[in-house]
């Protein structure tokens, strides 16, 4: 038996965003290597939990055996007090994908309290796990955290679970949650100025923030876009799997991306991608495997839109530059093992 751990998640592990499949997944590979991992479950409020939900979180982690190292999801280590989080006696290893301060749609006061907050707890992690080297060097160079203190760990990728099969008129798949930030109105903005070619589109994403969603939904009302363009909420593994299958080519145009495993995914199945220049995306996509586009910028959305479906060649040789040596789960847990083992007592 490996070292002993714990994993603290706010909510529901189960569900379907890039963090937390990123998080269910590396806890799964823990244990499966051999770690006796204990999974936390906190507050699902996080980051802006009530001050009763602080408590039950500080009093949750002030218990834990001193002889666990806690991992500690970034919605939580970002916004938990820090007096709190400085009574916690086992070896923090803070797990942020991106700095909360990051968020689109933050007041420039909640933007400073998370800044502010998310500094100080970083002077109390024994580590930090990061997905990019991107967010990595945002921590050192914005947060001053101690880069010898920090190791990036990629999220692992499955094999795809079977051939493609590309439909007619081709798919354009998009995948993420209904956040301001995923950038889904650009993209729908995008696919107004490209009516007049043969497509289709579906979005895969829960419906994060409910104002933005209606926003969403209103958009494709409004552009009469509803009969090519499906808006399918939260799918199961098996159909999201299906949709990739399917698609002639991925797209998401994501204002800021702390890494963006639906990237990998996309690539696995050699699908060639649009997005934007923006945060983690240039270094997960290689300039051969996408299209890369500066954010907000429906126009030139569109633009590469077009070309992707308009030119078989350059869709097979975007396909063709996607990496080959994506790692698995279980590759990336030895990763994450070893620091357990360095920081257990």
């Amino acid at each position: 038996m490996n070292a002993p751990a714990a994993f603290a998640i706010p909510g529901d592990i189960a569900t379907l965003t890039g963090g937390f499949i990123y998080e269910r997944r590396l806890l799964e590979s823990l244990r499966a290597i051999g770690h006796d991992v204990l999974h936390l479950p906190l507050p699902a409020s996080f980051p802006e939990p009530a001050p009763a939900e602080m408590a039950e979180a500080v009093a949750t982690l002030v218990a834990l055996d001193p002889a666990r190292p806690l991992i500690l999801d970034g919605l939580v280590f970002g916004a938990i007090d820090t007096r709190g989080l400085s009574r916690v006696r086992a070896p923090i290893v803070a797990m942020i994908h991106h700095p909360l301060a990051l968020e689109s749609g933050l007041t420039d006061a909640r933007r400073d309290h998370l800044f502010r907050t998310e500094r100080d707890n970083l002077r109390l992690a024994a580590h930090v796990f990061v997905p990019s080297p991107h967010t990595r060097t945002i921590l050192t160079d914005r947060y001053g955290a101690d880069p010898a203190r920090i190791t990036v760990i990629r999220p692992g990728v499955d094999p795809p679970s079977g051939p493609a099969q590309p439909v007619t008129p081709p798919l354009i798949l998009s995948v993420g949650i209904l956040h301001p930030r995923k950038g889904h109105d650009t993209l729908i903005a995008a696919l107004d100025r490209i009516r007049h070619l043969g497509w289709t589109a579906t979005i895969v994403g829960t419906p994060w923030d409910a104002a933005h969603a209606a926003d969403i939904a209103r958009m494709l009302r409004d552009l009469e876009l509803g009969d090519r363009l499906h808006l399918a909420g939260r799918v199961d593994n098996a159909e999201l799997h299906s949709l990739y299958r399917s698609a002639t080519l991925f797209a998401l145009a994501t204002r800021y991306e702390g890494y963006g495993i639906v990237f990998d995914e996309a690539m696995s199945y050699g699908l060639p991608i649009v997005s934007c220049h923006t945060g983690a995306v240039p270094d997960t996509v290689p300039p051969g495997a996408g299209l890369l586009v500066p954010p907000d910028d429906p126009e030139a959305f569109a633009g590469a839109l077009s070309r992707l479906l308009q030119d078989g060649a350059l869709r097979h040789s975007l396909s063709q530059g996607a990496p080959r040596d994506l790692p698995d789960w279980i590759t990336q847990a030895r990763i994450a093992g070893a620091v357990l083992e360095r920081l257990a007592p």
